[in-house]
């Protein structure tokens, strides 16, 4: 995997880490999920990427019990994405889980052996030509994609999601679900918003009510193009290199070198504004980033568009702005412009601050009982706890294998799991503003995205035909192989 993809990922993990850190501890008496009151993190090293993945503090399981160390007879758990490996600086590992133990590895010359009982792939770095062929039947493939589809669009059809067995990714239909990998916990949500009469001071100073943050300009949801028609309606201060209008107030903090997205001063900035455009970079349904949770940890109201099914997970029924719920940007901007005339109106959207105001109990549950943890010593991070989720599926799959062979005739062989469209979720991607049919042809958004979903789809079926020796539809794989030959010869 690309280095900067593994830091993201990693500084994801240390962040969470830390933040978890200082959230948890035990629901205050009476109050629904109460946490004690949230501390910022800033320690001035913890939003830095690690130099190493070791660097993030591995939760290992316990130490075998004596006579237990031997791994000669231990399924093996391969890391098609070493990048991922989560046991520096080694290249394999045994690992303790709740049914047994297994042997973690990033080897790739194990794909044949006969214990090498599944393997692991980063979604990001999956790709058709890279595929490990032939694919082994006694083999489970299992899938850690947290992030959104604009990485890799194979995996938003069925033919590319079901090459999969085991599924990670931000979708609640997941085997083992991240959708809430950006929220730390509700304590979280708890930090206390600026005063009103501060914010007042703010407009008063020529500042814009709502503030639009982004640098990643061209995305499967096409965002600018309607951030660009609500700027015809509303004063919108924007600071990244997306529709930038204005500079950040320091050298310093306009450098993402030196100032990443959890920066104090950034973000002391940031909570001046009474509104944030949250638009997430693709649709899915369950992914939610840091564009919707860090508008709410600051007590900014987010103006938000992304996963379908974000209300099931906000605090309570009053605490975001749908852009959808809106027939168009000006009548979007007249609802804005309201709510920043009307303080009773507007504080009524950060409710979820106060004693009690988180009312979801789905989303309490959710962050109760998910089976992944951040720091905390009882719990490993998303990480480590899919490879142990991985690794009992296998010791579960293989006992079924044993007690079929001794009873064939009473015991049926284990069907096997297979992943499902609903593990990803995400629907073809739509203009952010007008209709498809209105966008010229040249135009760089319709060119890039729609052609790359469709192309994920060719991908898909192309591969599962050649996994399947479906010798009908084999030269379909390799084609697609040439065409990918032809294009890295000409960029040469």
């Amino acid at each position: 995997m690309a280095a900067w993809r593994t830091e993201r990922v990693l500084a994801a993990l240390g962040v969470l880490s830390v933040c978890a850190a200082i959230s948890s501890g035990p629901l205050a008496p009476g109050e629904p999920g109460g946490e004690v009151e949230w501390a910022e993190p800033w320690d001035g090293a913890v939003f830095r990427p690690p130099a190493a993945l070791g660097a993030v503090g591995v939760a290992r399981g316990p130490e075998p019990p004596p006579g237990r160390e031997h791994t000669a007879d231990l399924p093996v758990l391969l890391w098609w994405s070493p990048g991922l490996f989560p046991h520096f600086p080694g290249d394999s590992e045994r690992i303790e889980c709740a049914r047994g133990a297994c042997l973690a590895s990033r080897d790739r010359r194990a794909q044949a052996e006969p214990r090498t009982r599944a393997l692991l792939f980063y979604g990001t770095d999956f790709r058709a030509a890279d595929a490990p062929l032939p694919r082994q039947a006694h083999q489970s493939w299992a899938l850690l994609h947290e992030e959104s589809p604009l990485n890799n669009f194979l995996l938003s059809h069925g033919p590319g999601i079901r090459l999969f067995n085991l599924t990670a990714t931000f979708s609640r239909h997941s085997d083992y679900p991240l959708p809430l990998q950006w929220l730390p916990g509700a304590a979280y949500l708890r930090r206390a918003a600026p005063p009103l009469r501060e914010r007042a001071e703010w407009r008063r100073r020529g500042y814009a009510p709502l503030l639009y943050l982004q640098s990643h300009c061209d995305v499967p949801a096409d965002r600018d193009r309607y951030v660009r028609e609500l700027m015809r309606y509303i004063p919108v201060d924007s600071y990244g290199k997306c529709l930038q209008n204005r500079q950040l107030p320091t050298v310093r903090l306009q450098d993402t070198a030196t100032a990443t997205g959890e920066d104090p001063e950034l973000l002391a900035f940031l909570s001046r504004y009474k509104f944030h455009l949250a638009l997430e970079n693709a649709i899915c349904h369950d992914y939610m980033t840091e564009k919707l949770w860090r508008p709410m940890h600051l007590g900014a109201v987010p103006v938000y568009r992304g996963s379908p099914s974000v209300r099931d997970w906000m605090p309570n029924n009053h605490s975001i702005i749908l852009i959808d719920d809106f027939e168009s940007p000006q009548k979007l901007a007249e609802f804005i412009d309201f709510l920043d005339k009307n303080d009773e109106e507007y504080i009524k959207y950060l409710a979820y601050k106060q004693p009690g105001g988180i009312t979801n109990q789905f989303l309490l549950d959710s962050l109760e009982h998910r089976e992944w943890g951040v720091n905390d010593p009882l719990l490993p991070n998303y990480l480590n706890g899919f490879e142990c989720f991985v690794c009992d599926h296998e010791l579960a799959r293989l006992d079924a294998e044993k007690a079929h062979a001794s009873s064939p005739g009473d015991i049926p062989v284990p069907e096997p799991h297979v992943a499902q469209p609903s593990h990803m979720n995400c629907p073809v991607p739509t203009p952010g503003f007008g209709k498809v049919e209105e966008i010229p042809e040249n135009d760089s958004w319709k060119e890039m995205w729609l052609q790359d979903y469709w192309q994920g789809l060719d991908q898909g079926e192309a591969l599962t035909a050649m996994i399947h020796n479906n010798e009908t539809q084999q030269k379909k794989f390799w084609d697609y192989l040439h065409q990918i030959f032809m294009k890295r010869n000409q960029n040469l």
